[in-house]
């Protein structure tokens, strides 16, 4: 069996996603910021099982007198809530520099950060990560919904609208057999 390939590791500063996106800015506005943070989640879910990252969301607690949190989504998404006084940048960085030998070693094959902060972006990419802004990141997922859409809508396509053209030509053969008692 020949080794899996080296994974890629997605890091999202949550409410910086949230401030940048408009369909998300419009949800945080009327169904509050939790109804936001959960339109991200689900639209980062299916986004990652697409492309196969490992992915962290990444909440500020820093005005919130919490401990830190961390949520499994999936098998490849989680959602981080930083401790009291932390930023979201802050525990980006940390997991960066965290990484940055498993990227040198090709333990993981990347390692990119979604923000539009600009001094976030210049300090991650110091640690060897790729930066994406928040409209890149929208537009990829956006892609990626079409895709799946086109995906399962060539498999649902049938050339007529009869069972039988739907499945192989070795069961239909059998089919036709059974028909006729053979």
């Amino acid at each position: 069996m020949p080794p899996s390939l080296p994974r890629a590791v997605l890091l999202v500063d949550g409410y910086n996603i949230i401030g940048a996106w408009s369909c998300l800015k419009r949800t945080r506005d009327t169904a509050g910021l939790e109804a936001a943070r959960c339109e991200l989640i689900e639209a980062l879910t299916s986004y990652t099982a697409f492309q196969g990252y490992e992915t962290q969301i990444v909440f500020d607690a820093q005005y919130q007198n919490t401990c830190s949190n961390r949520e499994i989504i999936t098998e490849l998404l989680s959602v981080h809530y930083t401790e009291f006084g932390q930023t979201a940048d802050t525990y980006i960085e940390k997991v960066c520099a965290s990484l940055r030998s498993s990227l040198a070693q090709s333990l993981i094959s990347r390692m990119i950060v979604a923000t539009s902060d600009r001094a976030q972006q210049l300090m991650v990419l110091g640690y060897g990560a790729e930066w994406m802004s928040a409209q890149q990141l929208c537009y990829e997922v956006q892609a990626s919904v079409c895709r799946v859409r086109q995906k399962y809508k060539q498999r649902k396509q049938s050339n007529t609208r009869f069972l039988a053209n739907s499945i192989d030509a070795k069961a239909r053969q059998r089919l036709a057999q059974l028909r006729m008692g053979l």
